[in-house]
């Protein structure tokens, strides 16, 4: 597969990796994703509060929620097509769609904050 596409409901922020109290699959979810990034692997993530016109100009997830409704989100496309609705899709399966190998894409991300301290 060439592209993955994952729209998700609406959140506070663009990842939903936010407040007190963090949705562990939302920052697996992220962190798998920026790992297919950095793999080179086109993959992109929509949210409904801050892409809506993403979710009217893709008429699959269009179609789909008009069909179902919004409990199909988060909705995977690959290709085109619709792979997965309902929930993320795990690791195994970015896995098998990208071609990226699930040690790549399940690797802990490791971050850096910087402190600017002024004297």
């Amino acid at each position: 597969m060439e592209r993955i596409q994952i729209f998700e409901p609406a959140m506070c922020c663009s990842t939903g990796v936010c407040g007190p109290s963090v949705d562990q699959e939302l920052i697996r979810i992220t962190g798998a994703v920026g790992n297919l990034r950095k793999n080179g692997f086109n993959i992109s993530r929509f949210n409904l509060t801050s892409d809506p016109a993403a979710f009217v100009q893709n008429q699959a997830i269009h179609d789909l929620l008009e069909d179902e409704g919004m409990s199909v989100l988060p909705a995977t496309i690959a290709d085109g097509k619709v792979v997965k609705k309902g929930t993320y899709p795990t690791n195994q399966e970015l896995a098998d769609w990208s071609g990226v190998s699930i040690d790549k894409i399940s690797k802990k991300q490791q971050f850096q904050i910087k402190l600017n301290v002024s004297k």
